[in-house]
């Protein structure tokens, strides 16, 4: 079983931008918002994903990812419950750590979210410049309810 350990925090300024190292274009969508195990189809530039993902304590959760085919990918994605979320991920190494700066499009316009994977939860680490507010295992801020709460 995987599980993901994820901080996630608000992003207070845009100075990620000129940090980043690459970035994606990704859209996604949920064939279940069922907050014990959420199904997400994602685009990712040309590659396609299929993330389960069960309730969690706090910052780690189970998560299962899968590559699938970019076809498939994309004929789930009509079968998703709306909206579709689209967002552009910048990736910022800071101090030997690979953040994911995730900005949102459409009606989340303005909302930007950092968030670092770590390998356990009493891992140490510090924070970039450009991260604000911590907002770890608040439902608000969920992609998978993002798109229906924004």
């Amino acid at each position: 079983m995987g599980i993901e350990i994820e901080h996630k925090y608000l992003v207070k300024d845009d100075s990620y931008k000129r940090l980043s190292e690459s970035n994606s274009t990704i859209r996604q969508g949920f064939l279940s918002r069922n907050p014990e195990r959420t199904v997400r189809v994602r685009v990712r530039d040309d590659q396609g994903f299929i993330t389960i993902k069960g309730k969690g304590d706090g910052a780690a959760h189970p998560e299962f990812e899968y590559e699938i085919p970019l076809d498939d990918a994309v004929r789930l994605m009509s079968l998703c419950e709306p909206p579709v979320i689209e967002k552009t991920r910048y990736i910022v190494m800071h101090d030997g750590n690979r953040w994911e700066v995730d900005k949102f499009h459409g009606n989340l316009e303005g909302l930007v979210i950092a968030e670092l994977e770590v390998p356990s939860e009493d891992y140490r680490f510090s924070l970039p410049p450009f991260v604000g507010r911590e907002v770890t295992g608040n439902p608000k801020y969920y992609n998978s309810q993002l798109g229906i709460n924004p």
